[in-house]
């Protein structure tokens, strides 16, 4: 699951590696989307919580998991570096850095991208793997559910590295991967829960 809006408007900003908390918004997001978990399994418990270390997926995964649960944070989970463009919206990198607003749309996927004095888009994706390595250390489907709150850029690098998916990952977003002798997406981008009060 995605973390939800923070205090500095994640929704329009590029914050990476800057560390913000969530907003009241995004506090009731996670709430939501605990409220959505429990219907949708019967149960809000998880056999593993797993978070990235920068506070507004670890507050998230309190919220959603439940003040109890003890959350294991990942620092390969971090979202990526973005350099210049660290807590700024997409207009204002335009209008600061318009040349390198080019070159990052049209390259941002490429692996060879790198953030101007930030991360490479393949050092990230190397590091978010080694994440995911840790992770299925510590765990394995056979122990029951697991959750993980983490970032955009989080999370669909793992639902591509297991499922070979692309989902958009909103903020508040659920992915649902399941496996059965290989990872398969059971439900991206589930927003639903966000529209309801």
């Amino acid at each position: 699951m995605r973390h939800g809006e923070t205090e500095g408007e994640s929704s329009i900003r590029y914050h990476g590696r800057t560390d913000v908390a969530l907003s009241e918004l995004g506090r009731a997001q996670m709430r939501r989307a605990r409220r959505a978990i429990e219907t949708r399994r019967g149960d809000g418990t998880f056999a593993h919580v797993f978070s990235s270390p920068l506070v507004r997926a670890s507050e998230g995964a309190r919220i959603v998991a439940g003040g109890s649960a003890p959350i294991v944070t990942i620092d390969d989970f971090v979202e990526v570096h973005f350099g210049l463009f660290e807590g700024l919206t997409a207009d204002e990198i335009r209008d600061r850095y318009p040349d390198e607003f080019a070159r990052w749309n049209a390259d941002r996927f490429a692996p060879t991208y790198v953030y101007p004095a930030g991360e490479s888009r393949a050092g990230f994706t190397n590091r978010v793997e080694r994440g995911l390595e840790r992770m299925l250390a510590r765990w394995t489907p056979r122990d029951h559910d697991a959750l993980l709150i983490a970032h955009r850029g989080v999370i669909r690098t793992i639902v591509r590295k297991l499922t070979h998916q692309e989902p958009v990952v909103e903020l508040g977003s659920i992915q649902i991967l399941h496996f059965d002798g290989g990872w398969q997406a059971e439900a991206l981008d589930l927003i639903d829960h966000l529209d309801k009060s």
